[in-house]
């Protein structure tokens, strides 16, 4: 185990406390950290790591406006970082599922050229994506940007928006990485391992949010860089009860994040049902975890009707209370609050939520 500083997110609007922590390290390379679970790699070369130290300054992102040695700090500190939030991620849940999940590749500094890039992304192996390297990992890999801008923190200082510095972005892009070797919502182990598909549905990108709350233990999961958009804002992507399936849009132009906040939302209240029960949190996640691994199994054909049925709410909801019957009164309570029920399409929930909302209006 090897000391690293981190930032350890308190819900609070600025990237985190910094604290001291244990990282399980197999190997240190110039640029990159091997741990048992994942690769944490900085693509942008020169050398940041040497044998003495993993304790960096973050110097508030680094960027094209610091000088040198700041801003290697921050690179050094951002790979630091990223490892620590994916370890504790992966060894979460892993320890829910009862089993290991896929080593991670993590490369840092990605897709910077024309314009420099603050997001991130999970990525698969397909030939037909342009803007990706060669040769992925068969695995996954999580791309972060370099970073681009500025967003304020407490004090009115300004830090440099350096994705690799942001634990909400890394948990949600390893909650891909989960998605994609549990419920496998795309089904891509059936397609062919260079051909694998990158498009995300609702439940892929609600399940991420809504495990990026339980590791931060906060559902204003992204309240820091996008503290400026009103939490009403669907793009804020708070997890609140006001989120339900009468704001479900579907179809395959919409934006998957909007339409996962319902279901991430959804999982959030339920989490939190549990929870007032005097059940402890972790018997929630244990569910939705091993539902997911549930959900994932099944199918032997990669089909239209197939892909279909892994986009319903209700398939993943039924799954959770599969994984623990015992939740299953509560989890059904609060899920309906938000008009997700067992047994229909997204189609035929969205529609009965507005009709319901329609009503109540008019009383």
């Amino acid at each position: 185990m090897i000391p690293v500083i981190v930032y350890i997110p308190d819900g609070r609007p600025w990237p985190g406390q910094l604290r001291e922590a244990a990282l399980d390290v197999l190997e240190l390379r110039p640029t990159e950290v091997v741990l048992p679970e994942a690769t944490i790699r900085d693509e942008r070369g020169g050398r940041l790591f040497d044998s003495s130290t993993l304790m960096f300054d973050p110097s508030a992102g680094g960027g094209p406006l610091a000088d040198a040695e700041s801003d290697r700090q921050a690179r050094a500190f951002g790979v630091t970082n990223t490892a620590f939030h994916v370890q504790r991620a992966l060894r979460f849940a892993s320890a829910l599922l009862g089993h290991p999940l896929p080593h991670l590749l993590v490369r840092i500094g990605m897709h910077d050229q024309p314009r420099r890039w603050r997001g991130g992304h999970y990525r698969l192996p397909r030939s037909s994506l342009t803007d990706e390297p060669a040769a992925l990992s068969r695995a996954g890999e999580v791309h972060l940007g370099g970073g681009a801008g500025f967003v304020p923190t407490l004090g009115g200082s300004r830090y440099f928006r350096a994705p690799a510095h942001n634990a909400a972005i890394i948990c949600h892009e390893v909650g891909h990485h989960l998605c994609r070797h549990t419920a496998d919502f795309r089904l891509n182990r059936l397609r062919p391992p260079a051909q694998q598909t990158n498009r995300k549905i609702a439940l892929d990108e609600g399940t991420a949010d809504v495990l990026t709350a339980i590791l931060l233990g906060t559902p204003d999961i992204y309240g820091w860089h996008r503290g400026a958009i009103a939490e009403w804002d669907p793009r804020r992507r708070k997890l609140q009860p006001r989120w339900t399936m009468a704001h479900f849009v579907g179809g395959r132009d919409q934006d998957p994040h909007a339409d996962g906040t319902v279901w991430a939302s959804a999982c959030w209240s339920a989490r939190e049902r549990v929870v007032a029960t005097g059940a402890d949190a972790a018997r929630f996640d244990t569910a939705l975890l091993r539902g997911m691994d549930s959900a994932g199994a099944g199918t032997a054909r990669l089909t239209r009707d197939a892909l279909k049925q892994r986009r319903r709410f209700s398939r993943m909801l039924s799954a959770i209370t599969l994984a623990d019957p015992g939740l299953a009164p509560v989890v059904l309570t609060a899920m309906a609050e938000h008009g997700i029920r067992p047994g229909a399409s997204n189609a035929a929930l969205k529609h009965a939520a507005r009709a319901d909302l329609t009503a109540e209006v008019g009383r």
